[in-house]
């Protein structure tokens, strides 16, 4: 029985506890690590260069003053996916007359049912840009960044959904033999970054300096997470020395 002056810690759970734990995080942290992927598979290639850059990221949330987000879209991550490379020259050129709806219909609606909306769909894929119906691509074929409904569908499962996560790495983490308030802050970290994550998305949609934020913010809640994970698989199985709650 665990004294009443001495919090759980992970010498105190079953092996069957420390084997669920330990699957949950591990594939909590390769789940994280395919976001990662997706993010890069999904926001490069915006500003016509091959890999994740910053103005992919100012271009995502921002705009672009020279193209408009499909534009700069079909120029890169998106171009491959086009079936013929004539395709490209008229869907941009649908974009440089106007974005006009049936012209829409007539060319550019049976390129991206063929090509596109198999990904940009939002019933499959809530956080890209919806390819299926006029409205949403002609949201896409305006010169500027993310719309503020946009952001807002996105950041509410952004936020719902990591927050979860994170608790239960919090959790998991609690358990381990460390300063108790080196905890206490290690647990606040990633819950504080993901936050400012979102709201950095907001920001940079009107001052495109903040993409860097968005890039730190999401670098540091990835990194505390990771922490968190790494620490806690180690001392549930490798760690023994019992020390005194501090």
């Amino acid at each position: 029985m665990h004294s009443p002056n001495r919090y759980q810690r992970f010498s105190d759970i079953s092996t069957s506890e420390r084997i669920l734990n330990t699957v949950f995080l591990l594939t909590i942290g390769f789940g994280y690590l395919m976001a990662l992927v997706n993010v890069i598979y999904t926001h490069q290639g915006r500003d016509g260069k091959r890999g994740l850059s910053i103005e992919d990221i100012v271009i995502m949330y921002h705009g672009s003053s020279e193209q408009s987000r499909l534009g700069t879209a079909i120029n890169g991550i998106m171009e491959p996916n086009l079936r013929y490379k004539s395709d490209k020259e008229v869907i941009l050129k649908w974009i440089a007359d106007g974005a006009e709806k049936p012209a829409y219909e007539q060319s550019i609606a049976p390129i991206l049912s063929r090509d596109c909306v198999h990904c940009h769909n939002p019933q499959l894929n809530p956080t890209l840009p919806n390819l299926t119906s006029f409205e949403g691509v002609a949201e896409v074929a305006q010169k500027g960044g993310a719309t503020v409904p946009s952001l807002v569908r996105v950041s509410h499962i952004h936020v719902f959904g990591i927050a979860f996560i994170l608790y239960l790495i919090g959790k998991i983490f609690l358990l381990c033999d460390m300063n108790i308030y080196v905890k206490r802050i290690a647990v606040v970290i990633p819950f504080i970054a993901m936050l400012l994550d979102v709201v950095s998305w907001f920001i940079t949609k009107h001052i495109a300096g903040f993409a860097y934020v968005v890039v730190l913010s999401g670098a540091l809640m990835g990194l505390s997470m990771g922490v968190q994970i790494l620490l806690s698989i180690y001392q549930m199985w490798f760690y023994r020395k019992d020390r005194p709650i501090t």
